[in-house]
C-alpha cells in the first residue's frame, strides 16, 4: 500500500498561507528590500557615499534573490523528490505550491497504480480469456486464462493477434466488429474439441479489448437439440405420411358412418398440424445448418411483391379482409428468393390469420437510400408491448389457445429471424392491443440493388 511522504516544515509553516493572495508572499521581499535600502541609506549618509550604498543595497537584495532563484532550480534539478529549501518570499510560495502539487500528484499517481494493480489481479483471476490488443493489432497484454483458452504464449507478446488466431471466420469477425454485436463462436486454438465466445470492445481510438470464454457445453448441447429435432422430425414424417394417406383414404369413402366421418376429420386437421410442425422443424435445422451458404441472388421485388399479393389474396378467401399492395422503391434485394419470399409470407399470414375478418393488411416495400424496408401492416388484434421481445423464440405464443384454433406452430416467427440474420436484417414490431400492429424487416444498404 502507498505511503504518503510526511508533511514537510516548510508545509506546516505555510499552510496558514495556503489561501492568501500572492501579495502576501511578496511583502516579505519587500520588506527584506526595504530593511537593506534603509541600511544602505544610513551608512551612505554616514560615509558620504549615499547612492554607492543604495544601489549595494539592491546588488545584495538582487544576490539573495539569485541565490534563492538557484536553490530552486538545483532542488527541482536533482531532488525534486526530497523537501525543498525553507525560503521565505515569493520563492518560498513557489517552491511550498510547487511541492504540495508534486505530492498530491504522487499520492493520487499511487492511487492509480494500487487501482491498476488491484484491476490486474482481478482479471488475472478470471476464468474467461482477456487480451488487450493495440492500434497497431499487436498483443499488450493478457490474462491466464487466455494462454489455455486461445493458446497465446509468453513470446506472443507485441504480435498481431491475426498470426496467432488465424481461423478466417476470426478475422472476418476482427475487421467487421459493428456488424457482430453478440461476437464469434470458434473452436479454441488450446483446447481440441473445445469452443469459445469472442467478444472485442473498441477503446481509445482502435485499440480493442477481446475477451472470450468457454462455451463447449452449451455448444454441445446446443448440437444435441439440433440433433434431436432434426432426426425425431426426419423420424416423424414417414409415420405421419403413412397416417394421413389411411386417413384421407377413410375420409373419402361414400358410405362412411357420420360419427366416424366426424372423427376422422379431426384426425386429418390434427395429422395436417404436425405436418406443419415437422415441416417447420427441418425447415429450422436446415436454416441452422446452411448459415454459410452465399445469399446473392438479385431478387426482383416487384415481381415478388406482386406474388406475395397474389398468394395473400388466396389465404385471404375465407377471411375478406382488404388487402393493399404499396411499392415505391426501385430497389431490388441480394439474399436467397425462396427463404425471403418464405419469410415474407409467413408475416403476411400471420396479419391475416389474426385480423378480425374484415379487416385491413397493407404489404409494402420501401427504401430511404440507407435500408430497404419490407411491411406488413393490420387493423388486427395487436400484440401486449410485454410480449414483443420474446414473439420470435420457438414456440412462444401470446395467446396459446388462440394460436391453436388458427393452426399455428409457434415456429414461424423463429423461421423469419433465422432468414433474416442470415440476410444482415432485423425485425421491428410496432403494436397496441386491438389497433393493429407493423411488422418491418429492416435491411441494410448492402442488401439492395439498384435497378436505376
Amino acid at each position: 500500500m502507498y505511503e504518503p511522504y510526511p508533511v514537510p516544515e516548510l508545509a506546516r509553516e505555510h499552510k496558514k498561507f495556503r489561501y492568501s493572495s500572492l501579495w502576501t508572499f511578496a511583502k516579505q521581499d519587500l520588506r527584506l528590500l526595504a530593511f537593506l535600502l534603509l541600511i544602505g541609506g544610513f551608512i551612505g549618509l554616514g560615509i558620504g557615499y549615499f547612492w554607492i550604498c543604495i544601489f549595494a543595497a539592491f546588488s545584495i537584495f538582487f544576490a539573495l534573490q539569485l541565490r534563492s532563484l538557484y536553490l530552486v532550480n538545483e532542488w527541482i534539478s536533482n531532488r525534486p523528490y526530497d523537501v525543498p529549501p525553507n525560503l521565505d518570499g515569493i520563492w518560498g510560495a513557489l517552491l511550498f505550491n510547487v511541492y504540495r502539487a508534486q505530492r498530491q500528484e504522487r499520492i493520487v499517481q499511487a492511487e492509480m497504480v494500487g487501482l491498476i494493480d488491484r484491476a490486474q489481479s482481478s482479471l488475472v483471476a478470471l476464468a474467461e480469456a482477456v487480451v488487450l490488443i493495440d492500434e497497431n493489432h499487436q498483443i499488450e497484454w493478457w490474462n491466464p486464462a487466455a494462454e489455455t483458452l486461445l493458446g497465446i504464449q509468453a513470446t506472443d507478446r507485441s504480435r498481431n493477434i491475426l498470426t496467432i488466431l488465424r481461423q478466417p471466420s476470426f478475422i472476418e469477425y476482427f475487421n467487421n466488429i459493428d456488424q457482430a454485436p453478440d461476437g464469434l463462436k470458434m473452436k479454441s486454438t488450446g483446447f481440441e474439441e473445445h469452443y469459445v465466445q469472442v467478444k472485442m470492445t473498441r477503446f481509445g481510438g482502435e485499440s480493442r479489448l477481446l475477451v472470450a470464454y468457454d462455451v463447449t457445453r452449451m455448444h454441445n448441447l446446443e448440437q444435441m437439440r439440433k440433433d434431436f429435432v432434426d432426426n425425431i422430425s426426419h423420424e416423424l414424417r414417414t409415420p405421419l405420411t403413412v397416417l394421413s394417406g389411411y386417413i384421407e383414404t377413410f375420409t373419402d369413402q361414400e358410405d362412411i358412418n357420420p360419427r366416424w366421418k366426424r372423427a376422422f376429420d379431426q384426425m386429418q386437421s390434427q395429422t395436417r398440424r404436425m405436418n406443419a410442425l415437422v415441416n417447420d422443424l427441418l425447415l429450422l435445422s436446415r436454416l441452422e445448418n446452411e448459415k454459410k451458404i452465399a445469399k446473392n441472388q438479385i431478387i426482383d421485388m416487384p415481381s415478388l411483391m406482386n406474388q406475395l399479393y397474389d398468394d395473400a389474396h388466396a389465404y385471404n378467401a375465407d377471411y375478406g379482409h382488404e388487402l393493399n399492395l404499396d411499392i415505391d422503391s426501385h430497389c431490388d434485394l441480394i439474399g436467397s428468393d425462396t427463404e425471403l419470399a418464405s419469410a415474407f409470407s409467413n408475416l403476411i399470414t400471420n396479419a391475416i390469420k389474426y385480423t378480425p375478418k374484415g379487416g385491413t393488411v397493407t404489404i409494402g416495400w420501401h427504401d430511404d437510400g440507407e435500408h430497404g424496408y419490407f411491411t406488413v401492416e393490420d387493423t388486427g388484434i395487436g400484440i401486449d408491448p410485454k410480449h414483443l421481445p420474446r414473439l420470435t423464440e420457438r414456440f412462444y405464443r401470446v395467446d396459446s389457445d388462440r394460436s391453436r384454433q388458427t393452426g399455428g406452430t409457434g415456429l414461424g416467427l423463429a423461421i423469419v429471424k433465422h432468414v433474416l440474420m442470415q440476410h444482415q436484417a432485423h425485425l421491428e414490431v410496432e403494436s397496441k392491443e386491438n389497433r393493429g400492429s407493423i411488422f418491418k424487416v429492416v435491411f441494410p444498404k448492402e442488401r439492395l440493388y439498384s435497378v436505376s
